[in-house]
């Protein structure tokens, strides 16, 4: 198995991780909004999501033949160790995200989503010192504009203020206002704009805690760090667990009692759970192979296949906005992967600074 990656640089493999984490999260949202009743009972959703991920991974991990070398050295203390706290995270985020699934659109969702790879590089930083350059930082900030500008948050004009400014200018105003109006009421705030930031923070704070667990060997038997398929299916039952604990004292706990657990689904309320469980899956390799700051680029290119899809559906042309949002996103991901900080570098240029003043 190629070794994960420890700088910025992404190999063949990390490509294709990314890739599929696109795909997933580009439909998530509409599969979500359309096939979860929003009466139904939110932990019931994850519960059964947390056990048919975990149902994969064991698959994976017994398929890929890794399982032998995976858990020698394995121990409950080990468990406990690395997935409690990050899967306490992940199902506060679970549940925080899909609240925010049913009360915004896919994407406003996925734009307000990207908050999470600021976070996490900054969770990277002061939890395994992993700095960014200056254009990686550059990069960074790019990568959100380039999703305010695909959700037509940032006006074009703001962007290309020299390029067919009264013709860009005319419609993207309009657009602006829309959003601003649509987003005012309380209860888009409360049940959707907060939640998903929530979601967002802890999303960037976990990845960095399970990057520092999958890069490093912690109670494996791999050199090259945890076995990603072990450390999905660890965090499924430490989840299991909190979700089970956390019913007994919840209100969702007492409607479970009330009304049955699968009170509300459809048979339909599956497809977004399997898709989900899937990039679960999918998170967990990308965080191990490409880190938890690149998988913020993947998700970003899943957004803006989001926009593409519903235009297709809804019949509408592609923007002008999604395709400079899309280029302003490869090349931030270019820069990004291209130009990692260098502590050689720095010491260089320190030392080069040094002699001049002597």
């Amino acid at each position: 198995m190629t070794k994960p990656s420890t700088s910025s640089s992404l190999n063949k493999q990390a490509i294709f991780y990314m890739a599929l984490l696109t795909v997933q999260f580009g439909m998530q949202p509409m599969l979500t909004a359309k096939y979860t009743p929003k009466t139904v009972t939110r932990s019931t959703v994850i519960f059964v999501q947390e056990a048919i991920k975990f149902t994969f991974a064991m698959f994976m991990l017994i398929v890929s033949g890794g399982f032998r070398s995976a858990v020698q050295g394995w121990s409950i203390y080990s468990w406990i160790k690395i997935a409690a706290l990050p899967a306490g995270l992940y199902t506060v985020q679970n549940t925080a995200a899909l609240m925010a699934y049913q009360h915004l659109d896919g994407i406003t969702f996925n734009v307000l989503n990207q908050t999470k790879t600021l976070s996490a590089a900054l969770c990277c930083y002061l939890i395994m010192g992993r700095k960014q350059s200056n254009l990686q930082i550059v990069a960074l900030v790019m990568l959100l504009v380039s999703a305010l500008i695909i959700e037509h948050i940032v006006s074009l004009d703001v962007i290309l203020p020299f390029v067919t400014k009264q013709g860009i200018s005319s419609s993207t105003p309009t657009t602006n206002m829309t959003f601003s109006q649509s987003s005012i009421s309380h209860k888009h705030l409360t049940h959707g704009v907060l939640p998903v930031l929530l979601a967002s923070f802890l999303s960037g704070l976990a990845g960095a805690i399970s990057q520092k667990n999958l890069q490093s060997s912690c109670g494996s038997g791999e050199k090259g760090g945890r076995n990603p398929y072990l450390f999905s299916a660890e965090l499924c039952i430490a989840s299991l667990l909190l979700l089970l604990i956390s019913m007994i004292f919840s209100d969702d706990g007492a409607q479970i009692q009330q009304y049955g657990f699968f009170h509300h689904w459809t048979p339909e309320t599956l497809i977004p759970i399997v898709t989900n469980a899937i990039g679960g899956i999918v998170v967990g390799l990308v965080t191990k192979y490409a880190g938890s700051v690149q998988k913020g680029f993947a998700l970003i290119f899943g957004m803006l296949l989001t926009g593409l899809i519903q235009s297709g559906l809804e019949g509408n042309p592609v923007t002008k906005e999604e395709l400079i949002g899309g280029l302003v996103a490869s090349v931030s991901l270019y820069l990004h992967a291209t130009h990692p900080y260098s502590e050689t570098q720095k010491s260089n240029g320190s030392s080069s600074r040094k002699t001049k003043r002597d």
